[in-house]
C-alpha cells in the first residue's frame, strides 16, 4: 500500500522522537513544537473554536481551500505541552484533502509512547482534539 503525506509526516515524527534519549527530552521538543505551531489569531479564540474535552483551553481554526481541496489548520493553547501535542496533530493533519483528514490514523501516537506517557486527562484532550478535527473535515468531503 503506497505511503500518503499524512504517513510520511508522522514517520518523520517517529524519527524525531527516537532520536531524543528520554521522555524529559521528549517533552521539551513537544514544547519546543508548540512554539512553531501556526498561531490562530486571537479574534478566533472563542467557544466556537475551543475544543471541547481538553483540561486546558486549545483551540483549532480549520479553513479549506476548495480550489485545491485541502484543509489549513491554526492553533493555540494556554498549556505548553497541550499546544505542543496541537502541533503535532496540525503538523500530520495541516495541508490535506478533507478525506485524508478524515481517515488519518494516529498510531504514531502510540508507536512514541505518547499516550502513554501522557495523563489521562491529556489523553482525553488529545482524543477530543483529534475528533474535533475529524469532525470539521467532514463538512467538506
Amino acid at each position: 500500500m503506497p505511503t500518503t503525506a499524512v504517513d510520511d509526516r508522522a514517520q518523520e515524527i517517529v524519527d524525531e522522537f527516537a532520536f531524543f534519549p528520554d521522555w524529559m527530552s521528549r517533552y521539551q521538543y513537544l514544547i519546543e513544537m508548540g512554539d512553531e505551531i501556526p498561531l490562530i489569531d486571537e479574534a478566533y479564540k472563542t467557544d466556537e473554536y475551543r475544543i471541547h474535552g481538553c483540561q486546558s483551553k486549545v483551540w483549532i481554526r480549520t479553513d479549506y481551500d476548495e480550489s485545491q481541496n485541502v484543509l489549513t489548520f491554526k492553533g493555540d493553547s494556554n498549556a505548553k505541552i497541550t499546544k505542543g501535542l496541537a502541533a503535532l496533530i496540525i503538523r500530520v493533519l495541516d495541508k490535506q484533502p478533507p478525506a485524508v483528514v478524515e481517515n488519518a490514523t494516529f498510531d504514531f501516537l502510540d508507536e512514541i509512547g505518547m499516550r502513554e506517557h501522557l495523563s489521562s486527562q491529556r489523553n482525553n484532550g488529545l482524543a477530543a482534539m483529534i475528533e474535533q478535527m475529524k469532525t470539521r473535515a467532514s463538512r467538506y468531503s
